[in-house]
């Protein structure tokens, strides 16, 4: 067993475990289940984190360079770790996003905008679980349903920003600056990836109407380049005939024996 191999083996289970991980803490704060309620969402939650640490641990001791392979993918032991800070749990979905990117596609921009795209949604997803999960039951909060928080998180991604929803706890507002940052991030490439798009399409037809309008002229050199191997041609026989002529001239002259 090695690393590569572990890692195509356990692919589509770590899926599976995130995405029961989503529906039972979506459950969990949407329903905003209390303690006592939530003991086999937790089950089911703390069950995923079993496998998201196994997962670690395998990758861990299958690495060739256990040492640089820990310093590279501390993020992934700092996701594993996370279970203190309740919002901060959704960052496991991480191999969600890595499977998005594996599946999104050969052509480069195709699987930039599917990946960017994807992204996108699921950020706007967890971002609103994450802000919900923080503020429903603060006092002043003014976010205190899936509606209002999916529509904070929209408008928040978005950078739209239009104050009828905001965060009060500071879990909360640490959720909403993150979310910023990550939205500005993920439209700048949707841009970025339709102005490429754009610029492409108008030099193609640039490229295609240069064409069109230089055939004519590519006619008309090819017809005078005719003429003039033609007129060339006409010039070298009429320099060989003259030569011809002297020289039969001077054998018609020529003093008899």
């Amino acid at each position: 067993m090695t690393q590569e191999r572990w890692r195509q083996v356990s692919e589509w289970p770590m899926v599976a475990a995130a995405v029961l991980f989503l529906v039972a803490y979506s459950f969990q704060v949407i329903a905003n289940l209390s303690e006592a309620q939530s003991t086999v969402v937790d089950t089911i939650i703390w069950v995923t984190w079993l496998v998201f640490a196994l997962d670690y641990a395998m990758c861990l001791v299958l690495a060739r360079r256990r040492a640089q392979w820990f310093v590279r993918n501390l993020h992934e032991l700092l996701i594993l770790a996370l279970p203190v800070l309740r919002p901060l749990r959704l960052l496991r979905l991480v191999t969600l996003l890595k499977l998005l990117h594996r599946t999104a596609g050969n052509a480069m921009r195709g699987r930039i905008l599917t990946f960017v795209l994807g992204s996108a949604a699921l950020l706007t997803y967890c971002g609103a679980i994450a802000v919900l999960d923080a503020e429903e039951n603060a006092a002043g909060a003014n976010i205190t349903n899936f509606g209002d928080a999916i529509w904070w998180a929209m408008v928040t991604i978005t950078t739209v920003g239009y104050g009828d929803h905001y965060p009060v706890t500071v879990v909360g507002r640490c959720v909403a600056g993150g979310l910023m940052v990550c939205g500005i991030a993920v439209l700048g490439v949707v841009t970025a990836s339709v102005a490429s798009w754009l610029v492409e399409q108008v030099s193609s037809g640039a490229a295609a109407a240069a064409t069109v309008a230089e055939e004519p002229m590519k006619q008309e050199i090819r017809r005078l380049a005719e003429q003039v191997e033609r007129l060339s041609a006409l010039l070298e026989n009429a320099d060989d005939e003259p030569r011809g002529s002297v020289v039969g001239a001077r054998g018609d002259h020529s003093p008899s024996p």
